[in-house]
């Protein structure tokens, strides 16, 4: 396959700069978390020639709802808004993609959501068809996508939970637990600190809450000092209390 017939067929995003150009997929530090996981060493080769490492500045858009999908993105570091814009015009966010997740999963012919940067985001492109075609001779990357589908699935039924049965504070404590695990996967222990990148409007549309009642009640756990708000994110203090809450 020509590889760069191919890529001239995609949007391809800026590189990084001050970064060599060359991908080297065995030492990427998302490895492990990522759909590449499935790959030996030998085998990280033929990802290499396919994959286009690019960087994004924050509040840029990656691609857009009912675009032509012609690429899937492995994100690197960084954080990504994804929402749908909904038939009366509203936004509803569906989720965040952190380092070590994949967008495209479903390989359809069209975007079924946007995805906007929230910070600087460094990111592996590929070209929808030649990462399919990768997936037709590479069983076990197949038998990695249908995990992370399916954990996808599990946490989009933990979401419908989250919107339907619980309160608001229950909610912002399932919110802030969820990022935690998320933010520490591949790492020994979980940080306190989890970073919030995305704004409090952001958490209420996700969470189906108001940008006010999620102002209050972060302001409410502060008080009674459950965390600490500190730039950029939050430091988790009574962990009992917020486990509880999250899991109510």
């Amino acid at each position: 396959m020509d590889h760069s017939s191919n890529l001239t067929q995609i949007k391809v995003l800026a590189p990084c700069p001050n970064v060599h150009s060359a991908v080297d997929c065995e030492h990427c530090k998302v490895r492990a978390l990522s759909v590449c996981a499935a790959l030996e060493a030998d085998e990280l080769a033929e990802l290499n020639r396919y994959a286009h490492p690019f960087c994004l500045s924050a509040k840029q858009n990656l691609f857009a709802q009912e675009e032509e999908s012609t690429s899937v993105y492995n994100i690197t570091d960084g954080a990504v808004r994804l929402y749908k814009i909904l038939p009366d015009g509203r936004r509803q966010i569906i989720g965040f993609a952190l380092p070590g997740d994949f967008l495209g999963l479903s390989m359809a012919e069209r975007n079924a959501f946007s995805a906007d940067t929230l910070t600087t985001v460094s990111a592996c492109q590929f070209s929808r068809i030649e990462f399919s075609n990768l997936v037709d001779k590479k069983p076990q990357l197949l038998r990695r996508l249908h995990n992370l589908a399916s954990h996808e699935l599990s946490l989009a039924q933990d979401q419908m939970v989250i919107l339907g049965r619980r309160t608001a504070e229950e909610k912002i404590a399932a919110f802030l637990m969820g990022l935690r695990k998320r933010w520490g996967r591949g790492s020994d222990h979980l940080s306190v600190l989890v970073p919030l990148p995305m704004t409090r409007q952001d958490i209420g549309d996700f969470l189906g809450l108001t940008v006010e009642t999620v102002s209050r009640l972060m302001t409410k756990l502060a008080r009674e000092k459950v965390l600490v708000i500190v730039p950029d994110g939050v430091r988790l203090l009574n962990m009992d209390r917020l486990e509880k809450l999250a899991e109510t």
